[in-house]
């Protein structure tokens, strides 16, 4: 028999606990790196394109809803809901911008005007005159037969090459020859009013000549830069003359719409 081994005890002994000096650092990384994750989280979902507002519906400027749901600048109300304070430099856009009409530069040759149908109607085989400058046309049609009429076209421009406010000035000639229709000594005034859907201001005029059987209607009418006057004058018969007003004015309107075409399209 061989010799019995004494039984042998292992001894356990615990991990060594880390040293005080190690365990902040550990900590103060730990929090770092749960810092730096939640940061970057942040910065991900509001980063342009992602998150909700990615997904919310966009439009420009001239209606629709904005990202956060409230109506655009033009809706009245600002992105939070509330009532918009007023529009900033970045939410106007150009299309939103009105275009200022651009002034007359040129007048069309004097009768050209008219057309020829029209004057064929209201004065039948009349003679015409006309005479012209840069500024100032006139084309005058007068009946040959016995029955006395005549047409008068004046177009009145006040040049965008010769003054600086071409537009103020023709609304003070407008103004100038609506205050001394008002004062005429040589007619007899029936009516004198102002007309709406002319140019872009105008009024209708109808007079009879003073020791004279004839009636005149007249319209006025400002459209930009240019001051247009279309008279249409007939004989009337003695006390027929008040009566008359409805259709000479008629005439001298229609005329007058058909230079105002001729002008916007000159």
């Amino acid at each position: 028999m061989g010799l019995q081994r004494e039984p042998f005890h292992r001894v356990y002994s615990a991990p060594e606990p880390p040293s005080p000096k190690r365990r902040p650092r550990l900590l103060v990384a730990l929090v770092a790196l749960v810092a730096f994750c939640g940061a970057a989280a942040v910065v991900f979902v509001l980063a342009p394109g992602h998150g909700e507002d990615a997904a919310s519906p966009r439009t420009s400027p001239s209606g629709g809803t904005s990202p956060s749901g409230g109506t655009s600048p033009s809706g009245g109300t600002s992105p939070s809901g509330g009532a918009s304070p007023g529009r900033t430099a970045e939410s106007a856009s150009p299309s939103e911008t009105p275009m200022r009409e651009r002034p007359v530069a040129s007048l069309p040759k004097p009768c050209a005007m008219v057309s020829a149908r029209t004057v064929g109607r209201t004065i039948p085989k009349a003679r015409r005159d006309e005479s012209a400058n840069s500024t100032f046309t006139t084309c005058t049609y007068t009946a040959q037969g016995p029955a006395f009429r005549w047409l008068r076209v004046e177009v009145n421009l006040h040049a965008p090459a010769k003054t600086p406010t071409p537009v103020q000035d023709a609304e003070g000639d407008y103004r100038a020859s609506w205050a001394q229709a008002h004062n005429a000594p040589l007619v007899r005034t029936i009516s004198l009013r102002r007309q709406r859907g002319i140019g872009d201001e105008a009024y209708r005029w109808f007079k009879a000549d003073a020791g004279q059987p004839t009636v005149v209607g007249e319209v006025t009418a400002r459209y930009r830069n240019v001051l247009v006057t279309v008279s249409y004058s007939e004989q009337a018969a003695k006390g027929a003359a008040d009566a008359r007003e409805g259709a000479c004015l008629g005439t001298a309107e229609g005329v007058a719409r058909e230079v105002l075409a001729a002008l916007a399209h000159f």
